[in-house]
């Protein structure tokens, strides 16, 4: 990091040359540097930084800020950042590559217009990069959309009957987002209640979708005191438990499902349209399950269990029937997109959003 300061209208190179000299007691010696820099830096810092680090001029780069971070490996490809690279590393250079995909999805986001308003309901708001893989999914998948992301996150214990018409009443849709724990839990059920009820596109993410799934039980179903057992262990329907095999260990950790695991769609389903197959793997992170006891009667009702894991027959995707867009997955798609191979659910979502 070179830091500018305001003051003496100039940049400092002593906190990188006090960096790169903590390496060289540790017996590390940089090949190349990368500078972290809110401007572009002057040809005399530059030298003077390679100078002081014991290090090439053309090994010597900066990362600019930019308006977007999509921007910088462009930025550093501007610079050779990927010859010099592959020439520290003893390989041949070849021709530049084009990243011509890269180079269109910067300019799709770059001049998209048109705006989508997006709500984030979740528990841990208040930290900015809390829900970072879920933000750039949904903005990865409107840029190829050409739209542009305008994103909301709400925090869910601020949630209320009395102000979730206010709340979320503006969106064109809304995203329930994972967590752990009981806190904020009560307004993503009210949320949940009301883009149901007024036919806005939502899409809930693990604890999001297990979510969904209480909620459904008490005001369709008409099931009383349902939760899932990671809040209240003694609930009369627990909607959503632990696996029996799971019951018996005590370790947390061990407990969990974690890493990628197959999911079958069910023929004719939005999540099989939205995939264009019926066989996928996603990668999870939870611990507690839908409760598969439950499965007829919510079917029976029009919220289909539209993903099972084929060894295990758990339910992994729920989407109800007669609506625009109100699915739920036990899984994290958000954790697989990327900008060249966007979330094949996230496309979707905002392919019913941009066509309402």
């Amino acid at each position: 990091y070179v830091p500018f300061i305001a003051a003496a209208k100039e940049y400092k190179t002593k906190p990188t040359q006090h960096s790169v000299k903590q390496l060289q007691e540790e017996g590390i010696q940089p090949d190349i540097l990368v500078l972290r820099t809110e401007h572009k830096l002057s040809e005399d810092l530059l030298d003077k930084v390679a100078l002081f680090c014991n290090v090439s001029k053309e090994s010597v780069f900066q990362s600019i800020d930019m308006p977007s971070i999509y921007e910088i490996p462009l930025l550093l490809q501007e610079q050779g950042l990927d010859r010099q690279v592959i020439q520290q590393a003893g390989l041949e250079v070849g021709e530049t590559p084009k990243l011509e995909g890269w180079r269109n999805f910067v300019h799709r986001m770059k001049s998209a217009t048109k705006e989508l308003h997006i709500a984030l309901v979740g528990k841990y708001v208040e930290l900015q990069d809390a829900y970072k893989s879920i933000d750039e999914a949904l903005l990865q998948s409107c840029v190829y959309h050409d739209r542009k992301l305008k994103l909301t996150s709400i925090h869910s214990e601020s949630i209320t009957k009395d102000n979730v018409e206010k709340l979320l009443s503006g969106y064109d849709g809304v995203v329930v987002a994972p967590g752990f724990g009981s806190r904020g839990v009560e307004g993503k059920l009210i949320a949940l209640e009301y883009t149901r009820t007024h036919q806005i596109p939502t899409l809930g993410i693990c604890l999001g979708m297990q979510c969904m799934a209480i909620e459904f039980a008490q005001n369709v179903l008409g099931l009383e005191d349902c939760n899932t057992t990671e809040i209240k262990p003694t609930a009369t329907n627990k909607i959503i438990d632990l696996m029996d095999e799971q019951k018996a260990i005590s370790d947390l950790g061990a407990s969990m499902r974690l890493g990628a695991y197959e999911c079958e769609l069910k023929e004719g389903s939005k999540l099989a349209a939205a995939y264009g197959k019926q066989l996928i793997s996603e990668r999870h992170r939870h611990r507690y399950e839908f409760n598969s006891q439950y499965r007829t009667a919510f079917e029976e009702a029009g919220f289909k269990c539209v993903g099972t894991n084929p060894e295990t027959g758990l339910v992994e995707a729920l989407e109800l029937e007669g609506h625009p867009w109100y699915i739920g997955v036990q899984y994290h798609p958000e954790y697989s997109s990327t900008v060249l191979q966007p979330s094949p659910i996230f496309m979707a979502f905002i392919s019913a959003i941009s066509g309402r």
